[in-house]
């Protein structure tokens, strides 16, 4: 496994773009010259980019009808009805940019796991992971079971023409506190208490969900995406020293086996803003970040070279116009301290937000000096 030191001097050039399929929209130029992609390197476009985290999903009713009777797996693993979903939002409110359709725990599925969304609950494992010999039983990736995956990425890439697909995956962390509590958990208790009493049983694991991760992220860039977003929605849970020792490692790995593609590589977590530094050095290029930090502080915190993504609090979407936009320009001034900026929420899109609000927190942000 490599050390971060390495995977954060991993090249991200544009020479890297030649490890791509010549049909790949950065190889023959669709996508090259998005703002969102130029505002990822740093740079500042003349138009700010703006998309939404969950931005395909409950809140648009064209979602509801087509997922009509349909589980959330299935319509993750279901090409043609992915590939509409990813590019409902886009259609709808303009964003900058779609985010392939998935969800946090697919490549678990892909991988064999017995997993499933509950309603009400969230993803429920079949049988938890919790001891040297559970890990010694996961079963390896078949690549042959990514296909889907990739026919979804491809075929959403061909249709979006000049705006960038951002594949997606959740960061080893997350699925392996899936795989070890079972299910959804505040505290985390089982996972922490695992990466302590048995450190070797943890990194078995989380080294597990590193390659199945790397997998499924690399297959969906392969196929056409043009940057990629890393998501750890649990990592907050951890302090500093466990996040470098037990995680970072992980994440790293994760980062690195996609860096010869040369795609912007975004990592984001939930209540991680004591970590924000030693998440950028597994790897990313970009940081996302949740509405709990002020861009500026989170750029001061990363030295003020890493370009930023969000993190207007989903709660003012809810807040009426003014407040709404008074809130998205502070949010817009802070983030021109940092390299680039790309727009977006400080977390998902929450399911009964009016769509039209966002249409219209589109129009602004597109309107803003």
């Amino acid at each position: 496994m490599p050390t971060t030191s390495a995977v954060s001097e991993a090249s991200t050039s544009a020479s890297a773009v030649d490890a791509l399929p010549s049909s790949h929209p950065l190889r023959d130029g669709r996508t090259s010259g998005s703002a969102l992609l130029a505002a990822y390197r740093g740079s500042r476009p003349e138009v700010r980019p703006v998309w939404f985290m969950r931005q395909a999903g409950r809140s648009l009713p064209e979602y509801r009808r087509v997922r009509a009777g349909t589980g959330m797996l299935e319509a993750c693993l279901t090409p043609d009805l992915a590939t509409e979903i990813t590019l409902q939002p886009v259609r709808r409110h303009g964003v900058d940019a779609a985010i392939l359709f998935s969800d946090i725990v697919v490549p678990l599925r892909l991988a064999g796991i017995g997993v499933q969304i509950v309603a009400g609950t969230g993803p429920v494992v079949d049988r938890p992971v919790r001891s040297a010999a559970d890990v010694a039983a996961l079963p390896p990736l078949d690549p042959a079971a990514l296909a889907p995956i990739t026919r979804a990425a491809a075929d959403t890439a061909a249709a979006l023409g000049s705006t960038p697909l951002i594949g997606f995956a959740g960061a080893p962390f997350t699925l392996a506190s899936y795989l070890v509590e079972g299910g959804p958990s505040r505290e985390h208790l089982r996972t922490r208490a695992l990466m302590h009493s048995d450190p070797q049983t943890w990194h078995a694991l989380a080294s597990w969900v590193a390659d199945v991760t790397s997998a499924f992220l690399r297959a969906q860039v392969l196929a056409g995406a043009s940057a990629l977003q890393l998501f750890d929605s649990w990592a907050g849970a951890l302090s500093l020293a466990d996040y470098t020792t037990f995680v970072a490692p992980h994440s790293a790995w994760v980062l690195a086996r996609v860096a010869d593609l040369g795609v912007p590589r975004v990592h984001f977590g939930v209540g991680t803003g004591e970590l924000l530094a030693s998440m950028r050095d597994a790897g990313a290029d970009v940081m996302g970040i949740d509405h709990r930090v002020g861009l500026d502080v989170a750029n001061a915190r990363l030295g003020g070279t890493t370009p930023l993504q969000g993190n207007i609090d989903a709660a003012l979407l809810f807040a009426g116009t003014k407040a709404l936009h008074a809130h998205a320009a502070d949010v817009i001034r802070r983030g021109s301290t940092a390299p680039g900026h790309v727009v977006n929420l400080g977390h998902g899109v929450p399911p009964d937000t009016d769509p039209d609000v966002l249409t219209e927190l589109v129009e602004f942000v597109h309107g803003c000096p």
